[in-house]
């Protein structure tokens, strides 16, 4: 399913799509690696292994990992070629179980991608970072990529289960190195600096205003 992946659907993928790779050569290519990108679409996750030059694991529902049926299995199978982990977030609790899945993954020298903002901005602008990005880098000791990703909110618009023909861009940034905090992780003011500091280098490569508040989607209040 690998071999599949990698060498028949990502070359039909840049086919079709024909997506603008930007900094692809900053990304390590060995060593833990957080990829912390905005987030516009649900096709993001499939878009940032597929262009990234090398493996990148993703959170996924465990409920796509453990159905019996043919099409179940055939589903889960996809979803770990492509390199996604199952949590399960249906409980108080899933939040951590992600940043220890993050964790494993990035302890076992992987790359991990993650979207600081917890979930797709519906109005186009960039919104507050939660902090278990910053967790995750200062654990572990990985390097960070920011990444913006152009054009994907056409190619799925919400609502929308089949993608669309758009031009997409992916931008690579600098990598960020936050060794200099060592020993700091469970300082909040510390976590909280590395993540604004994460934010604002997605919000310089993707153009997109930046809002200091957590993104609320319709029908939810703050708490």
């Amino acid at each position: 399913m690998q071999f599949l992946i990698r060498w028949v659907l990502a070359p039909l993928v840049r086919i079709i799509w024909r997506p603008h790779v930007r900094g692809a050569q900053q990304v390590p290519t060995t060593g833990p690696v957080i990829f912390a990108a905005n987030h516009r679409a649900a096709v993001d996750t499939a878009v940032i292994p597929l262009v990234t030059p090398r493996p990148v694991a993703f959170l996924g529902k465990a409920e796509y990992f453990t159905s019996r049926s043919l099409k179940g299995r055939l589903v889960a199978r996809f979803l770990t070629a492509l390199g996604y982990v199952p949590v399960d977030r249906g409980n108080a609790k899933a939040g951590l179980a992600a940043l220890d899945a993050g964790r494993r993954v990035l302890r076992a020298g992987g790359a991990f991608g993650i979207y600081p903002e917890g979930t797709r901005s519906l109005d186009g602008r960039l919104h507050r970072g939660h902090t278990g990005v910053a967790s995750l880098a200062l654990s572990t000791g990985a390097i960070v990529v920011p990444v913006a990703l152009l054009g994907t909110d056409k190619v799925q618009p919400v609502g929308k289960k089949l993608p669309r023909l758009a031009p997409v861009e992916v931008r690579f940034g600098a990598p960020l190195d936050f060794s200099r905090y060592d020993g700091l992780e469970g300082s909040a003011a510390i976590r909280r600096a590395v993540t604004d500091e994460i934010m604002d280098a997605i919000a310089e490569l993707s153009g997109q205003v930046y809002v200091d508040r957590y993104h609320q989607r319709p029908g939810t209040q703050a708490a």
